[in-house]
């Protein structure tokens, strides 16, 4: 599939624009205009409110308040002194790397979308931002001779010789990360949807890598969640003049670089007959734009989705050219992101909370994404989404293979509670068998609780894969464990005291509204599996960036929060454990009948009718449904596990095709999937643990990274 405008006519210079019709009014200049004015009102607001005068603001970006230690000041000029001091060595150095970032980032967007003729390329969304922040924290924890500096600022990273080895670290971070989307894409054609749902499955994973040293080290790394949120805070003019002597010349290039990237408008053979290298084009247009974005990252963290905002606002109010885009794109960044951050700065006063201004970046820019997508046109391209499935052949004796499978999980079972790491070493102990139930007291609760969450898990995914007809259909990628999350982080901090009850409620209510959020925005295209997924990135966009304000705050909920969210089952309790157990295996008994909806739903709404199925009750009965069991499972193990992807095609790999067959199959092979998880999870690193829902976050997102590698 290809992404293209609604109102292309095929010529090759529309190819990957959006609409922009309902935008003429709205000219680049006029919106630079109207943000440039909200930036001096704004910044006059914030210069002058702690009883600086206009002049004396301005003055301060040039020179700082010189004070003598012999005078007697008084009270008033003291605070005058410190206003102005503030001003040069803090306000002007955030503003004018607030300008520089999202010029920067704008520009990098740009570059993007027009190498891979793909509106929603950006450094956030095709991993590069996340790649580079891994590497910094790796740096950091293991080579912090890289990065080049002494002491500790604070947001947490090295300071002293100040990021002179800072930006090459993230470069190649974020080079490898958008590396692995290549890889991941090329046997499909690069084709946009592919490239960008590649793009969501190496954020999601690293974001689990980066999870598993944060929980491993909390203090070494605690600094770095101000600073992986995108602070913007500056107590020196160092983070400037870096930004300065490496975007500058950076942004320069690319403006040179111009008019070989129009050539890219045409199409291949005409653009080879102009003696163009296109590879050599595209890789030192996309190096560039990997390299303006890892200097971002390296100084003030991740900005979300000013490159990608930036250049699809400029297009959509009419800047089609390559050349305007250049010039408007990176204007329109630098303001929206600057304006953006004297808007948070002025709620630190009002909030009892930090809010970082790339993490706000990301809530705005979500919204913004979900916007753009009903304005995108599929058009039939490289084929579909399968997630490098091929259809095989029915399984003889389906009976037999679940019976295989069940027998599979009972010996999962037994290996999770009577083996493992101990202080005396690995241990195979069976004495709770003879009453000794030490052992059993706290593994019993854990493998049942990861059994249950991974058969409601599997229950979510076969259910949202039949009834979208979407194989790469899942509560992770679709963002509705994203939804849950937020609403159960939001209640958690919001709620003292919240029972399992009201979590429970708020966890299906959050899910309900990212379901009904996915109806409104597909029901009119029918569905169409790559505009559904497209809303799960946004989805899960606003997710992290949920996830990024509350933990840069500092709250100590944080770490309830943060251990909750990597998906531990080391808190359940055995009434917990055997009340989730028996849910999953109830939701299974009472979806067995409704197998004749999901045979018939896939034919499409025209045969489900006609075979006596109101297919709107149907799809909505099923859409709460897996509301009901997202929220459970997430309760459990956390947003981000897999395991509602890959255990629905794992069933389909053996052979399960129809759906009383197929649901049996992925629930078992959820179950299985989840208790060697929770005790992989424990085995690895002891005494130190992989919280199951991470654990199997790896191993799903490594199968998912395997099967869209194979061709279609």
């Amino acid at each position: 599939m290809a992404i293209t405008d609604h109102a292309t006519n095929g010529s090759p210079s529309d190819h990957t624009a959006l609409t922009h019709a309902s935008a003429r009014r709205l000219t680049p200049g006029v919106a630079c205009s109207l943000l440039g004015l909200a930036l001096l009102i704004l910044g006059s607001h914030a210069l002058t409110r702690d009883g600086l005068s206009l002049l004396q603001g301005l003055t301060a970006l040039w020179s700082a308040p010189q004070f003598d230690q012999t005078a007697n000041l008084s009270q008033a000029n003291s605070a005058l002194l410190s206003a102005q001091l503030v001003a040069h060595v803090s306000w002007w150095p955030r503003m004018i790397c607030a300008l520089l970032a999202g010029g920067a980032l704008g520009m990098a967007g740009v570059l993007m979308q027009q190498v891979l003729r793909n509106p929603l390329a950006a450094p956030t969304t095709l991993g590069v931002a996340s790649g580079a922040s891994l590497a910094m924290m790796l740096a950091t924890l293991f080579a912090p001779a890289l990065m080049t500096g002494t002491g500790v600022a604070e947001n947490g990273m090295t300071d002293g010789g100040f990021q002179l080895g800072r930006e090459w670290v993230a470069l190649i971070g974020g080079m490898v990360a958008m590396g692995l989307v290549f890889a991941l894409a090329w046997a499909r054609g690069m084709t946009p949807t592919i490239v960008v749902l590649a793009g969501l499955v190496i954020n999601l994973y690293i974001g689990a890598l980066g999870m598993v040293l944060l929980l491993f080290n909390q203090e070494a790394l605690h600094g770095t969640l101000v600073w992986g949120a995108g602070s913007l805070a500056q107590n020196s003019w160092d983070g400037v003049i870096t930004l300065v002597t490496r975007l500058v010349p950076g942004m320069l290039l690319a403006l040179l670089l111009m008019r070989p990237l129009a050539v890219l408008d045409l199409d291949e053979a005409n653009a080879r007959s102009l003696g163009v290298s296109l590879r050599k084009l595209r890789l030192m247009s996309l190096g560039l734009a990997v390299f303006l974005s890892a200097c971002v990252v390296s100084v003030l963290g991740i900005i979300g989705f000013i490159g990608l905002a930036a250049p699809a606002c400029v297009r959509l109010m009419g800047a089609r050219r390559l050349g305007q885009r250049l010039l408007w794109a990176p204007l329109f960044g630098a303001l929206l992101l600057a304006v953006t951050d004297l808007v948070v700065a002025s709620l630190d006063g009002l909030l009892p909370n930090l809010i970082p201004t790339g993490a706000m970046t990301a809530a705005l820019g979500a919204p913004l994404l979900l916007w753009l997508i009903p304005r995108l046109k599929m058009t039939q391209g490289a084929g579909p989404i399968s997630g490098g499935l091929s259809l095989v052949r029915r399984h003889p004796q389906p009976t037999r293979l679940h019976a295989l499978l069940a027998i599979g999980v009972l010996l999962a079972l037994l290996l999770a509670l009577i083996s493992g790491n101990t202080a005396e070493g690995w241990t195979l102990d069976g004495a709770w068998l003879h009453g000794n139930v030490s052992i059993l007291d706290w593994r019993l609760p854990r493998v049942l609780a990861a059994a249950g969450a991974g058969i409601l898990l599997a229950l979510s995914g076969t259910l949202l894969q039949r009834l979208t007809n979407n194989p790469m259909a899942s509560p992770e990628i679709l963002g509705i464990s994203g939804g849950t999350a937020i609403a159960l982080m939001l209640t958690l901090l919001l709620v003292p005291g919240a029972s399992q009850l009201t979590l429970l409620g708020a966890g299906v209510g959050g899910a309900a509204l990212c379901l009904i959020l996915l109806v409104l925005l597909n029901h009119r295209s029918g569905f169409i599996p790559e505009r559904v997924l497209l809303c799960g990135v946004a989805i899960t966009a606003l997710y992290e960036a949920v996830r990024g304000i509350i933990l840069a705050d500092g709250d100590p909920r944080g770490q309830q929060i943060l251990a909750w969210l990597s998906g531990s089952t080391y808190y359940v309790g055995l009434s917990a454990a055997v009340t989730v157990l028996a849910l999953a295996i109830i939701s299974v008994l009472m979806l067995r009948p409704l197998a004749r909806w999901l045979d018939i739903l896939p034919l499409g709404a025209a045969s489900a009718s006609a075979l006596g199925i109101g297919v709107l009750r149907a799809r909505l009965s099923l859409l709460g449904i897996v509301a009901l069991l997202t929220a459970l499972a997430t309760l459990i193990v956390g947003p981000l596990s897999f395991v509602g992807l890959l255990a629905p095609h794992l069933a389909r790999l053996l052979g399960l095709s129809r759906a009383r067959d197929h649901m049996l199959g992925a629930v078992l092979c959820g179950a299985l999937l989840m208790v060697l998880a929770d005790w992989l999870g424990r085995q690895l690193l002891f005494p130190y643990e992989i919280p199951a829902g991470l654990m199997a976050s790896l191993i799903g997102g490594s199968y998912f990274l395997w099967s869209l590698r194979k061709p279609s």
